[in-house]
């Protein structure tokens, strides 16, 4: 299965990081299935535990990029990787010399196991709230606590000197549901189809006669008309997106309508996966003005990211640059030299002298 999930990502073409991570994992599924086989050479074990001890961090890595739109793979999350594996194999090679040491070593791996785990299941639970993207909301729970469960194990078999292998023995019923689940989770990121994003409620609502349903064409999904121009009324109008700590539930309350159908609108009808990326549109146009503004000038950054909605101003500088490329004061330096250079000179009129 891990290999047939391989194939059709190599024959799609699939490059984007989740189809690369969701590859990873079948890479590491395969790994362990093969090792873990009953006629595999124990005297090998020395070079594929350093590399099993490390499967955590790619599941790690899978779930910040499935569960997180914003995560972006950087250098230091192949060097922990690497961390990882050099340490597993500095263990192996001790084993023999000094067991005493490498027992400890193996308690080291075996908590940095559960704490990757851990912040597998803080991830899923943190973005829980703000993800819009319904398939995904339903799987992610239940399918990372099998993975998680999965990891805890074999971290639970290092602290209790157990050999790493014995919770993956031959025939072990809970390690071939735990490397199903493992594939299912690696073909949703490798197989899940695009998704094509609206940029606002006027051209989705414009997909649609007046009196019928917009569709989207990608999705072929009915999205109510009425329910986009009153959110796009809400939004651009009465700018609801500069009220603090602005959450689904409560926008849900102001339309009067069941917070499910919200999450479809915002994401089956206009394109967007999380809340907060939908609300940080809006927020970011609204201080782009701000800072193109000259009569604000003088207004200070952090009062133009609290006037348009954001907490504080780390979020907002991420959000700024990430939308355009450029922190807040660059972008307001760059705005307002361009107003003066186009701004017309003013002639004044010759002086006379009296007299």
């Amino acid at each position: 299965m891990f290999l047939l999930i391989v194939l059709v990502a190599l024959q799609r073409r699939a490059a984007n990081q989740n189809a690369c991570l969701g590859i990873a994992m079948c890479a590491c599924g395969m790994f362990y299935a093969i090792v873990t086989a009953p006629l595999f050479p124990k005297a090998f074990w020395w070079w594929t535990l350093p590399i099993l001890s490390s499967l955590p961090a790619v599941f790690w890595l899978w779930a910040r990029a499935a569960f997180d739109d914003d995560f972006v793979l950087k250098r230091w999350h192949g060097a922990l990787w690497l961390a990882i594996v050099a340490w597993g194999f500095a263990v192996s090679l001790v084993w023999p010399h000094w067991p005493a040491l490498a027992k400890g070593g193996g308690k080291v791996l075996a908590a940095v196991a559960l704490l990757l785990a851990l912040a597998a299941a803080v991830q899923t639970v943190k973005t829980w709230r703000v993800d819009l993207v319904m398939r995904r909301r339903r799987l992610r729970l239940a399918v990372l606590a099998i993975n998680v469960v999965s990891i805890a194990l074999v971290a639970v078999a290092g602290f209790a000197d157990i050999p790493v292998l014995a919770p993956g023995a031959s025939g072990s019923l809970p390690t071939g549901l735990s490397l199903f689940a493992m594939a299912m989770l690696a073909a949703l990121g490798v197989l899940s189809p695009p998704v094509v994003a609206v940029s606002d409620a006027t051209a989705a609502i414009a997909s649609g006669d007046a009196g019928r349903p917009a569709r989207v064409a990608a999705e072929r999904v009915v999205v109510d008309p009425i329910l986009l121009r009153r959110l796009d009324h809400l939004m651009t109008v009465e700018r609801t997106y500069r009220q603090e700590g602005l959450a689904i539930g409560a926008l849900a309350a102001r339309l009067d309508v069941p917070e499910h159908r919200l999450r479809q609108a915002i994401n089956e009808g206009l394109g967007y996966r999380n809340f907060n990326a939908f609300l940080n549109r809006y927020r970011i146009e609204d201080a782009k003005l701000a800072l193109s503004d000259v009569t604000q000038r003088e207004v200070p950054v952090l009062t133009v990211a609290m006037d348009a909605g954001f907490q504080s101003i780390g979020p907002f500088n991420r959000a700024f640059k990430a939308e355009t490329g450029m922190t807040p004061t660059e972008f307001r330096r760059e705005a307002l030299s361009r107003l003066e250079t186009d701004r017309p000179l003013e002639i004044s009129p010759p002086r006379r002298e009296i007299g």
